[in-house]
């Protein structure tokens, strides 16, 4: 996993386009919006040690930056809990699992919805903000479940049974954060949002 970790990171370092950070408005956005989505993670509640639930914001940090720069977010949002837990040894599976997994079901649904459909704000909010946030956070919930019943941590019946409904909740809460924000963003912030070109689904529509 530390190696999976390291060569993941190692991408967002040679292929992110550092360009974007060198324009201070731009730094400053994705600084204040790690430290929002820190925040969130911070409030967090838990069935058993390990079993713990908080919304992502995943989504939200790749429509706003791209894959790469949610990559790096969260990467200093997951090592700040890490530093807070005092748990370094389960930051590669945290990671992978927290950020690579949701960045990715996120971007390739972004990817999916710019090749294949109309350019419409309808679709962009709806596909790429509200149902791929609520994918992407029932896609961790089900690799979460995968990884501690094949881990024997917990038995699998308690997982099915008392962890697994949970993210049900968490993705519609999920969905509706990230749909509103998003919302928001591109009415009033349109340049917060990397994802998003006025002029394509908001001009002449």
């Amino acid at each position: 996993m530390w190696l999976a970790c390291a060569l993941l990171l190692a991408d967002v370092v040679r292929n992110a386009g550092w360009r974007m950070l060198g324009d201070r408005r731009n730094l400053n956005v994705f600084f204040a919006a790690t430290v929002v989505i820190l925040g969130i993670w911070l409030i967090r509640t838990g069935v058993k040690p390990g079993l713990s639930f908080h919304m992502l914001g995943a989504t939200l940090l790749t429509l706003m930056f791209r894959a790469r720069f949610a990559l790096l977010a969260l990467a200093l949002i997951i090592f700040a809990n890490t530093l807070q837990a005092g748990e370094l040894a389960a930051y590669p599976a945290n990671f992978l699992v927290m950020a690579g997994l949701p960045v990715g079901v996120s971007w390739a649904v972004y990817r999916l919805v710019d090749g294949r459909l109309p350019n419409h704000l309808f679709i962009y909010i709806f596909l790429n903000a509200f149902f791929a946030s609520a994918l992407a956070i029932l896609a961790v919930g089900l690799v979460s479940t995968l990884f501690f019943a094949f881990a024997e941590i917990y038995p699998t019946q308690y997982l099915l049974e008392e962890y697994l409904p949970f993210y049900l909740l968490i993705a519609w809460a999920e969905a509706f954060a990230t749909g509103m924000m998003i919302t928001l963003m591109v009415v009033y912030k349109p340049e917060w949002v990397a994802t998003f070109d006025d002029a394509r689904y908001l001009h002449g529509k």
